[in-house]
């Protein structure tokens, strides 16, 4: 069965709320020998991509979203502790993360959520060690552990317009106080996918749009800091399938 066919599978079974399916999809692919790592970036990510289309579009109801949100949520989960122990596929051990430590917080929507909680699965997966605290977390929360814990990466991961303002202002206050000055700030989520440039002009030293090119871009990337009058780094970056 080929993946577009799979995902839409998977896609029915979410929006139905049909647990005990959607469980079998992921578990057929073990026993198949899928690694997790590719369970997760042609299938999961690709299904949650067209589940936040659908929504956003209104093709989709409240509660065949919720449904299909929190069920693909558990399914990550699952895969997740798989992907752990299997380690990444893709990348080279050399060149993986190395232990830089990342502080990732995201929107405050079930999509930003979700999809934040994909990729820095995908992250640790490569050897980064991270702290992810979700959405809702006041700004000035956020600045506070920065300058305690001093991590290496401030990861934003956003799939709205509405998270904008908050995340620039976030880049700009950091940038004004100078107290972090190696820290690298990424920004990934599907709002950034949807308007090129749209990273840059905020000031984000990186980007991506897909979990595994955001692994990919922090490790070859890892000594980028974008200039004042120079935001382009990420625009050429492109998925890649795991298959």
């Amino acid at each position: 069965m080929n993946a577009e066919t799979l995902t839409l599978r998977l896609f029915e079974a979410l929006i139905d709320g049909d647990r005990r399916s959607a469980r079998s999809i992921i578990q057929s692919q073990a026993d198949a020998g899928v690694s997790a790592e590719t369970v997760f970036v042609d299938l999961l990510w690709p299904t949650y991509e067209m589940i936040d289309r659908l929504y956003r579009s209104d093709q989709l109801s409240v509660l065949n979203h919720h449904m299909a949100t929190r069920l693909l949520r558990v399914l990550v989960d699952q895969t997740s502790m798989r992907l752990l122990e299997e380690g990444p596929g893709q990348i080279e051990h050399e060149t993986r993360g190395k232990g830089r430590r990342v502080l990732a917080v995201c929107g405050p929507t079930e999509e930003s959520e979700l999809g934040a909680q994909m990729a820095v699965d995908l992250l640790e997966a490569h050897d980064f060690e991270v702290c992810f605290a979700g959405g809702g977390v006041a700004g000035d929360e956020i600045m506070g552990c920065v300058h305690e814990t001093q991590p290496d990466v401030l990861l934003w991961f956003s799939s709205v317009p509405g998270d904008l303002p908050a995340i620039r202002e976030m880049i700009d206050r950091l940038h004004e106080i100078g107290a972090c000055p190696d820290l690298q700030i990424a920004v990934g989520g599907g709002v950034f996918a949807r308007a090129e440039g749209l990273a840059e002009e905020i000031g984000a030293d990186l980007w991506a749009d897909h979990p595994l090119d955001l692994a990919d871009t922090l490790i070859y990337d890892a000594d980028h800091r974008a200039p004042a009058d120079q935001r382009t780094v990420g625009r050429s970056k492109r998925y890649r399938s795991a298959a």
